[in-house]
């Protein structure tokens, strides 16, 4: 179901190369299109390192809001990335809030180079699916795989949230700005894409 609260909150968070700002630019022109306020505001940290990037989107139908999401509001958090999900949970979480997240671990250099641990992925699901008030789990990025493009997780991940009807918008709407958006022998893959994001998040 569409969240009918307004502002709508949401929170796209991943790693810098997994197309975390395409993914808000898809959501937020969509949006513009039919006749939404956007305010997206962006944390792009070291984000051409691996680094997190987070942008926080406000949606609204009445009036442009301030950009950042205040603490512990989020309405949705979509993610490229589970730990990412984490940390944004720890701040923007709520016991309504639905996560959506990509299950495809990647791991920082700190945790390369043995600096640091990465949780171990059962203990990481579990304390999502604990912080959030609903949460799914896609594999976005073996999806990608199947379709030989891992780069399209973004908007695998997208067709997911479009097919939990969180979002004031239709397949069509992001049909329209997909094909307004890649060159044209782009835009088949991409729908593909959305196609198989939706089905796959029909099956959880």
């Amino acid at each position: 179901m569409t969240y009918s609260g307004d502002p709508l909150n949401l929170v796209i968070s991943g790693v810098g190369g997994q197309g975390n700002l395409l993914l808000s630019r898809l959501i937020g022109r969509s949006l513009l299109s039919k006749g939404y306020h956007i305010a997206i505001g962006e944390t792009l940290g070291v984000a051409q390192r691996g680094g997190a990037v987070m942008s926080n989107m406000r949606i609204s139908k009445t009036m442009l809001y301030g950009p950042l999401i205040p603490e512990n509001k989020a309405h949705i958090i979509l993610s490229l990335e589970p730990l990412e999900t984490l940390r944004m949970l720890v701040k923007y979480g709520n016991p309504e809030v639905t996560t959506i997240t990509n299950f495809n671990p990647l791991f920082p250099v700190s945790v390369l180079s043995g600096i640091n641990q990465y949780p171990e992925c059962a203990d990481l699901k579990d304390a999502i699916t604990l912080l959030s008030g609903s949460a799914f789990f896609m594999d976005a990025t073996g999806v990608g795989l199947k379709l030989g493009a891992p780069i399209v997780a973004n908007v695998i991940i997208l067709g997911g949230l479009i097919g939990l009807n969180l979002l004031p918008l239709t397949k069509e709407d992001i049909e329209e700005e997909l094909k307004a958006s890649f060159v044209s022998e782009r835009v088949k893959l991409n729908l593909k894409a959305l196609d198989m994001g939706m089905d796959s998040i029909n099956r959880l």
